[in-house]
């Protein structure tokens, strides 16, 4: 943290310099960026430089107290010690959840949902986790969209992909990612014998134009006829879309809409998405980490979160934290589950 405080008022006071100077001032884009990035730093430097004071006085106290013997001022200098000790701790505090704060990324969400093993018990429970957040969503009276849904034959999903539009959706989502498993009898198991499958869950900041671009000579294009459940022609146009960007290897598939434009620029969005998650990924070990834990193939041993039916409960294996009450958590009442993992997981390292 002493690096990191140094660094902050460092950075700060470089920018005030830079600001005053003749060829900052003529430049205004430039100007700008630095006003933006001094407003940005402002309170984080405000609190270091309130730190540093409060370090040196204390060092001067402690110097002062080990050479007075007389007992008035050595109650006065304890006092001093004491009282800045505390104000000290606070301030470091203060300082660590600003810092955190201050990497959250401000994008909305884009939510897949994929199942994994477990066949198709996986599809119907990945349709759970659907309404489970769908649930949620609406609980928290965000605004949600289904961007694509592959459907199983008896009902469940083989895949969806959602936007969630509330800016921020994302920094508070992104612990969502991972693998789940549920452990409960499936629906067409007939001797009772309890199975266990995984869905693997993906968050990714939705991005914008300016946030990502796309540059048209490295994506390649095609269209066809989109399909149902079963794989059976459910249209006579070909308005699906699957678009592969060259560089990445990335490719979305977007059939939701009967227009073929629509599921075009929905496709571009999604693959923004991923594009620009790539891009925090290599800038970020963090978000990296995040990412790895859920690009698994769905195995169950891969797991961060396990919902054991017979048992009527939720574990988060990453914070060890139990909850219980399936039924009220699947129907989206999962906002404690969402905030004590992301109180766990943000916690300066």
């Amino acid at each position: 943290m002493d690096s990191k405080i140094n660094s902050i008022i460092s950075e700060y006071e470089n920018i005030l310099s830079l600001l005053s100077s003749p060829e900052i001032y003529s430049d205004h884009k430039k100007s700008t960026e630095l006003n933006t990035q001094l407003e940005d730093l402002k309170e984080q430097y405000n609190i270091a430089k309130k730190i540093s004071s409060l370090r040196q006085e204390l060092t001067e106290a402690k110097d002062l107290l080990n050479s007075t013997k007389d007992t008035e001022e050595t109650e006065f200098y304890q006092n001093i010690i004491t009282t800045n000790s505390s104000l000290l701790t606070n301030h470091l505090k203060s300082l660590e959840t600003i810092i955190s704060k201050s990497k959250e990324i401000p994008n909305p969400a884009i939510i897949e949902i994929r199942a994994g093993t477990g066949g198709e018990e996986s599809n119907l429970f990945a349709q759970d986790l659907l309404r489970m957040y769908m649930g949620y969503f609406s609980i928290l009276g965000w605004q949600a969209n289904i961007l694509s849904a592959n459907e199983s034959a008896l009902g469940g999903i083989k895949e969806v992909i959602v936007e969630v539009l509330e800016m921020r959706s994302y920094s508070k989502l992104k612990f969502e990612s991972g693998v789940h498993r549920v452990q409960r009898i499936p629906k067409t198991e007939t001797s009772g014998r309890i199975h266990t499958s995984a869905v693997s869950v993906v968050v990714y900041p939705q991005a914008k134009e300016q946030d990502i671009e796309v540059n048209q000579a490295d994506i390649e294009v095609y269209t066809y006829r989109s399909s149902g459940p079963g794989g059976q022609s459910v249209n006579t146009t070909d308005s699906a879309i699957r678009i592969t960007h060259k560089p990445s290897g990335i490719t979305v598939t977007c059939q939701d809409s009967k227009s073929q434009l629509k599921n075009k620029e929905k496709a571009l969005s999604i693959l923004r998405g991923k594009l620009y998650d790539l891009k925090l990924q290599e800038s970020n070990s963090a978000i990296s980490e995040i990412r790895k834990s859920s690009i698994k193939s769905g195995d169950r041993s891969d797991k961060i979160r396990t919902y054991n039916f017979p048992q009527d409960r939720v574990t988060d294996h990453r914070i060890g934290k139990s909850w219980h009450g399936l039924p009220n958590i699947l129907s989206g009442n999962i906002d404690q589950i969402v905030t004590d993992v992301n109180a766990q997981l943000t916690l300066p390292k």
